[in-house]
C-alpha cells in the first residue's frame, strides 16, 4: 500500500474508476447479447412487431455504447466496431427475410 496522501489517493480514484468501467462494460456486453437474441428471434419469425423489438434493442445497446465511448471507458474505434457488427448482423438477418417473403 502507498504511503504518500497523493499516491493513496490515486490508488483510490482508479478503483472507483475501475469499477465505474467494469459497470458500462458489463452492460454493454448484456445489450449486445439482448440484441443478439432479439436478432434471432426475428430471423425465425419476422414479423413487424419482432422488428420494431429488434429496433429497440438496437438503440438501447447504441446508446449505452455511445455514453462509454463519451466517458472513454471504451475507446470510438472500440464502439463504433460493436455498432457496426450489430448492424450487419440485423442487415444479414433482415436480408434473409426479404428473401423468404418474396419467394413465397
Amino acid at each position: 500500500m502507498a504511503n504518500i496522501k497523493s499516491a493513496i489517493k490515486r490508488v483510490k480514484i482508479a478503483e472507483r474508476n475501475r469499477l465505474r468501467n467494469k459497470a458500462y462494460k458489463s452492460a454493454v456486453k448484456t445489450l449486445m447479447k439482448k440484441c443478439y437474441t432479439s436478432i434471432a428471434i426475428y430471423g425465425r419469425s419476422p414479423s413487424e412487431e419482432t422488428k420494431s423489438e429488434v429496433n429497440q434493442t438496437i438503440s438501447a445497446a447504441y446508446s449505452k455504447i455511445d455514453k462509454a465511448v463519451k466517458r472513454r471507458v471504451l475507446h470510438q474505434n472500440n464502439g463504433n466496431r460493436k455498432k457496426a457488427k450489430l448492424a450487419k448482423a440485423f442487415k444479414q438477418v433482415t436480408l434473409a427475410a426479404d428473401a423468404a417473403v418474396s419467394t413465397t
